[in-house]
């Protein structure tokens, strides 16, 4: 995911500071970044070892990846140190969709694209000069790959990493609105720390500058475990924070082959049925799919009559849950 932008502040070396006004903390929000975690994802593809909680992922999606040429993605999101920020745009909305975050990356102004990849400093400078002599072909590059990286690699077990990524969010929303700031960042990292009125953050680079209205933006994430990265003007404050529970990610199972499963079933349905390996409302399942309610709804509606999932009254909602059946075509997919 993203790393640092802006100005360096030499007299605290080492660290970010975001100074909080009194109505700050009023303005923290949580967001989810699918294409952030796609984006921290070809770190995982090229250093398995310290992710090795992701190898059920990976001895999955390797098999697909031989058609694509990542060699500029890997150029721009070195194993180490800065990766291009156009990559990782802020979210603008608490739930965006690939879609939506991949046209923001296809509109990066060129001159801005080819001064942050300028900045980069791996182990294919070649791939990086060419991006810079021409940028705004260099994005549409970078964004083509992206997009056949997500429908190859991501798409199908996006619903997954997003339903461990939303449950911490909901945990952490709660500790916020119980304790403030204090509690919420209490154990969000060893590196994070709540000052009184600020927020500090070690890195190998220094800024420190008032929120100034902007909002701090939190975003969990399961691919970039176990670091913390921040991005600060000319972008909007966002603190990208490692997930609690990553580990589990993957523990229910290995992630299913949902090519097999859509051949079965069909692929929208396959999506779904993948999703609930957590029970959801319909409303729940639309968000994290991006499909409108109406349309999980005739898709659960096809799956309940199969045998596959089945649905209970909580209250005012209604919970749909894989059946042992829906659980054996998952397992056996």
């Amino acid at each position: 995911m993203p790393k640092k932008s802006g100005p360096s502040t030499p007299e605290r070396p080492g660290r970010i500071e975001w100074i909080f006004a009194p109505d700050d903390v009023a303005r923290i929000r949580f967001a989810f970044s699918p294409i952030g975690e796609l984006v921290a994802s070809l770190r995982v593809l090229r250093d398995p070892a310290r992710h090795s909680f992701h190898l059920p992922w990976l001895r999955a999606v390797r098999p697909r990846l031989g058609g694509i040429d990542l060699s500029e993605l890997f150029a721009l999101v070195p194993l180490h140190g800065y990766i291009v920020d156009f990559a990782t745009p802020t979210p603008q909305t608490p739930m965006p969709d690939f879609a939506t975050e991949l046209e923001r990356v296809r509109r990066t102004p060129p001159e801005r694209a080819a001064r942050e990849a300028a900045r980069v400093v791996g182990s294919d400078p070649r791939a990086v000069e060419r991006f810079v002599a021409d940028p705004e072909a260099g994005v549409e590059r970078f964004a083509d790959t992206l997009e056949r990286y997500w429908k190859a690699a991501f798409a199908e077990f996006w619903p997954r990493v997003y339903g461990l990524l939303e449950a911490d969010v909901l945990r952490r929303s709660r500790r916020l609105a119980a304790g403030g700031a204090r509690e919420l960042f209490a154990d969000l990292h060893q590196n994070v720390r709540w000052l009184g009125d600020r927020l500090v953050v070690a890195r190998r680079w220094s800024h420190s500058a008032p929120l100034g209205g902007d909002g701090l933006v939190l975003v969990p994430t399961s691919f970039s475990w176990p670091d913390v990265t921040v991005m600060v003007a000319p972008y909007q404050p966002t603190l990208i924070y490692p997930v609690t529970g990553a580990g589990t990610l993957w523990t229910s199972g290995p992630p299913p082959a949902p090519g097999a499963l859509a051949a079965l079933i069909g692929r929208t349905r396959a999506q779904i049925l993948i999703a609930l390996a957590d029970p959801a409302t319909t409303s729940a399942l639309a968000r994290r799919l991006a499909l409108t309610p109406g349309a999980v709804s005739q898709h659960l509606r096809v799956l309940a009559d199969g045998g596959l999932v089945t649905r209970r009254r909580l209250g005012r909602e209604v919970v749909y849950r894989r059946t042992p059946v829906g659980d054996s075509l998952v397992c056996a997919a």
